[in-house]
């Protein structure tokens, strides 16, 4: 149902549609390593290949009668602006956890949203009972033939951007990205390996694969809402069976680290999901020594309050910021004195609070809190080790 014909007829519908995103060199990441910026695409992510490719390929009737969607985000705005452009009505069931910035960007391309408790899966069961309801038609986000076509064009346009390419990685939710690419890519060159990854909360494809079939996860739980997908879809599960080499998964706070990576090196703004390849890279669950590896930075649509959040906690995972509480005599001259040893180690305070009322403090000492902005995990340990050597307890 997906072959490499459907997919270059993809391409053919999308000039002029979606934008021939770029393909950079991420020295920073390792010599061989290169970046896929799909956050750049039109409507901030990968998903308006998909949605668009699907919704040309509708009957005069289905049109008439409107689109429905499920999606936290990206595929909700990528059928919106394409519904939008060919002159349909489209209505999206989004989880109501989505992100805001994904629900008005969503509202604003002309779709009409519908927020549904719980996750991606609520949502969809939302939108299989409103297309029965009212007769919409459904336009699936990953289990469908047209929708994984279109993303398989950024699978031919890697080619054409590093023929030499060896390895790509790939964030999987549903698995409709990574089964476009895989699909494409393996058929022109079979050689080339093809590396999924997932957060380790919302892991449902690689579960899958170890099951031998579509299994469904109780509860998802990641920072990276783009691909908390319950359960992958049968066609997807399907077609990574026959083109996915290996399948690995990243923490949390390791796609924090991947987001503030690209921010830094690569001046990019990449969402969780987007982020997933860095972070497999950074942290070593992808060999990127010798091969020639493209990084799929599938979107950077993040909510500006969870990137905050997204930063701090990425700072700490590289060591960039500490958090220290101790005791201090409450005598004159003795917080000077502690602040003086941070000093001359050369970390900065950012933030410090002087209790005098903790419970935990003795009747003449009080509690320091700080956080310090630091250069990496062996300059954390410099600290630590000076503030000891004087007589500090590190309660934090």
């Amino acid at each position: 149902m997906v072959t490499l014909e459907t997919i270059w007829d993809a391409q053919n519908a999308l000039r002029g549609v979606a934008r021939v995103t770029p393909l950079n060199p991420a020295k920073a990441l390792g010599k061989n390593v290169y970046i896929k910026c799909e956050n750049l695409q039109l409507t901030g992510a990968f998903k308006l290949r998909g949605a668009y490719n699907k919704l040309r390929s509708l009957s005069p009737q289905e049109r008439e009668r409107g689109v429905i969607a499920c999606s936290a985000g990206n595929h909700a705005q990528g059928i919106a602006l394409s519904a939008t452009r060919l002159g349909m009505k489209s209505v999206i069931c989004m989880p109501a956890g989505a992100p805001i910035s994904k629900i008005e960007a969503t509202r604003n391309y002309g779709a009409e949203v519908v927020l549904v408790p719980g996750v991606y899966d609520d949502a969809a069961a939302e939108a299989a009972r409103l297309a029965e309801e009212k007769g919409y038609t459904f336009a699936h986000p990953f289990n469908d033939p047209a929708v994984i076509a279109g993303q398989g064009t950024i699978g031919l346009e890697i080619l054409e951007q590093l023929p030499e390419v060896e390895q790509i990685i790939v964030p999987i939710g549903g698995g409709g990205l990574i089964s476009g690419v895989a699909c494409a890519v393996k058929s022109i060159r079979p050689s080339c390996r093809i590396i999924g990854v997932q957060a380790e909360g919302a892991a449902s494809m690689a579960a899958s694969r170890t099951a031998g079939e579509p299994v469904e996860l109780p509860t998802v739980s990641t920072i990276a809402d783009g691909i908390a997908v319950k359960r992958p879809g049968d066609l997807t599960f399907e077609i990574c069976q026959k083109y996915v080499d290996e399948i690995v998964t990243v923490r949390d706070d390791e796609i924090a680290t991947g987001i503030l990576a690209l921010m830094e090196d690569q001046k990019i703004v990449a969402e969780g999901a987007g982020a997933t390849p860095i972070a497999a890279v950074l942290f070593n669950k992808v060999d990127v020594s010798e091969k020639k590896t493209v990084c799929l930075v599938s979107g950077g649509n993040v909510d500006v309050t969870t990137l905050s959040r997204v930063i701090t906690k990425g700072l700490s995972k590289s060591g960039r910021i500490m958090e220290i509480t101790t005791k201090v005599v409450d005598q004159p001259g003795h917080l000077l004195r502690m602040l003086s040893i941070i000093s001359e180690t050369g970390a900065n305070v950012m933030t410090i609070n002087h209790a005098r009322e903790d419970q935990d403090s003795d009747v003449n000492a009080c509690m320091v809190n700080l956080v310090l902005e630091t250069r990496n995990h062996q300059h954390i340990a410099d600290i630590q080790a000076a503030l000891a050597a004087h007589g500090y307890e590190l309660l934090k």
